[in-house]
């Protein structure tokens, strides 16, 4: 089975998961739990180990997205490698980044995957400490997704992101969100990728609500949605 959710930030809203995994005694590490962004389990080197261990205990695989709450640093870290068609780094066997650009099949879905935003709170951060400029998608990296999009047509089945498209910005549950206060360049590109891609549904984190928006859109952050 595979289920999406929204932010985590590490051990900070990781509680979630952990009630989740108690609810459903079935679930294996065959299974997915995909995180839209702010993952934030590999932040401090010096705690990697016991901040991953939280996760690692979990029954299930942890999926996830890059947020703007990463510290990009450590993440580069990691090589990169490809699984189940598209590039992924993994942090662990069952803790895998799926990078910005991809396109996954798995369980015979396809899901495009394209992390990234704004920080709203940047000036409260400080630059290699708690904020990196890699938080932003580079036009390398979209049209590497676009690319790729491409071969398979525009179709995928779902798209996965943290931040989401200028379309899903307007409405009324995003609208008026301190997130828009700024200029969110990721906003612009994640539409350019919507002009280009058929999907049947498109989640999305970084807002902190749970809400649906329309028939294509959801934004998560506590509710763990399975894909059917």
């Amino acid at each position: 089975m595979i289920f999406v959710t929204g932010d985590t930030h590490g051990l900070q809203d990781f509680n979630k998961l952990h009630i989740f995994a108690g609810q459903h005694p079935e679930l294996t590490k065959e299974d997915y739990v995909i995180i839209a962004g702010d993952f934030g389990g590999v932040w401090d080197s010096r705690t990697l180990a016991a901040d991953l261990k939280h996760y690692t205990e979990l029954p299930f695989t942890v999926l996830f997205v890059d947020g703007n709450h990463e510290n990009f640093d450590l993440l580069n870290t990691f090589p990169v490698e490809e699984w189940h068609g598209g590039k992924v780094q993994k942090i662990k066997p069952d803790i895998i980044h799926l990078m910005r650009g991809q396109i996954f099949e798995i369980e015979g879905k396809t899901f495009f995957t394209f992390g990234g935003a704004t920080s709203v709170d940047r000036f409260m951060r400080r630059e290699g400490i708690s904020w990196w400029k890699q938080e932003l998608p580079t036009f390398e990296e979209l049209d590497e997704g676009v690319a790729n999009l491409k071969k398979r047509n525009g179709r995928v089945d779902y798209v996965i992101t943290h931040s989401c498209s200028e379309r899903a910005l307007n409405y009324p549950a995003i609208k008026n969100s301190a997130s828009l206060k700024l200029n969110c360049p990721e906003s612009q590109m994640l539409s350019y990728i919507e002009d280009n891609a058929e999907f049947k549904h498109w989640y999305f984190g970084h807002f902190h609500i749970d809400a649906k928006l329309g028939d294509k859109y959801t934004a998560l952050m506590h509710e763990i949605k399975q894909i059917v």
